[in-house]
């Protein structure tokens, strides 16, 4: 496992790291014992980090995380998220009173008195450029409730106004083969104001794996049913943004990434792996089989610059033109 500089935090979190969004719930059907076993597995191997929000599963995932991580405290980071629990339009959700709250509730939930990255959960632009909710997250930052602070962004044009505030330490961005755009511009505006990146929606919920074919069921509390298309919240979050169809369609012209480095899966995570300005990319999971086969992509073969050419213009012939929502 390699580690690397999450920004400003001074914190070296693993590379590969996992995200909990499955674990927690919407996600169809999951199982407490297998993934505390997946958890235990993937801190064996040297993953010393884990994305949550308080909304996973209503802090479900984060009472999986608490229990899996007791007495880790100092050896394990664990980043969670916040403003989804209540209205994310309303002003009155990002001040002080109620982002204790919510850092209050995930401390108790983590069993932790810091929270390592407290993050904005993908809140509306006009909350970002008010900026009033930075100023109660430096105030938490005082008062050593949180070490250090990012934001989980659904747009370039969000993250790129988050990178203006120089006690932002990281962005968590949707980023996969099937979603390159932040690599233009997002990307090299971070490595400059030292703000780390993490990769989230590697697989597009699933459509890079491969494993899906176009009249693939999902159980009705999956988002990758009841989002499909958009209804529940951002369709970016759910297949990258693409029709499902359409996904499948574009994910089986990519077989050819697999060829040497054992599956499409490892395959596209390598290619976030290497890109430079990611510090961690963050695939979900709910078995320890899953957390294997993830973090199998560490050794996969890396990509030839030719082939990582080929795969820019991919996105920007075949991919792109799908992609529906903001981003």
């Amino acid at each position: 496992m390699n580690y690397r500089e999450l920004g400003k935090t001074g914190m070296k979190i693993s590379e590969l790291s996992f995200g909990t969004w499955a674990i927690g719930g919407s996600w169809g059907n999951t199982n407490d014992q297998e993934s505390l076993k997946a958890l235990e597995y993937a801190m064996e191997q040297g993953v010393n980090f884990f994305d949550t929000a308080d909304v996973y599963g209503d802090g479900h995932s984060e009472e999986l995380l608490g229990k899996a991580t007791k007495g880790k405290h100092e050896e394990i980071h664990i980043a969670t998220k916040f403003c989804r629990a209540g209205d994310i339009h309303d002003p009155k959700t990002y001040s002080m009173e109620q982002v204790s709250k919510y850092t209050e509730a995930s401390l108790k939930r983590l069993g932790r008195e810091q929270l390592d990255l407290l993050q904005i959960h993908c809140p509306p632009m006009e909350i970002l450029q008010d900026g009033s909710v930075f100023e109660v997250l430096d105030k938490l930052k005082v008062q050593g409730k949180i070490r250090a602070y990012g934001v989980s962004v659904e747009t370039v044009e969000e993250g790129l106004l988050c990178l203006e505030n120089p006690n932002v330490s990281s962005l968590q961005v949707i980023f996969n083969l099937f979603r390159q755009k932040p690599l233009e511009e997002l990307f090299p505006k971070a490595i400059e104001k030292n703000v780390g990146i993490l990769a989230r929606v590697p697989l597009a919920s699933g459509l890079l794996t491969g494993k899906f074919k176009v009249d693939s069921q999902f159980e009705a509390d999956d988002h990758r049913n009841f989002n499909r298309d958009g209804e529940a919240f951002n369709v970016g979050e759910t297949f990258a943004g693409l029709e499902f169809a359409k996904g499948v369609e574009l994910s089986d012209e990519l077989a050819w990434i697999a060829e040497g480095r054992g599956n499409r899966t490892q395959a596209a995570l390598k290619w976030i792996l290497q890109q430079e300005a990611v510090t961690s990319v963050i695939p979900g999971f709910r078995s320890v089989a899953q957390a294997e086969d993830n973090l199998k992509a560490l050794d996969a073969r890396e990509y030839t610059p030719e082939e990582i050419d080929r795969l820019a213009q991919f996105y920007k012939e075949r991919v792109h033109p799908e992609i529906r929502g903001v981003y």
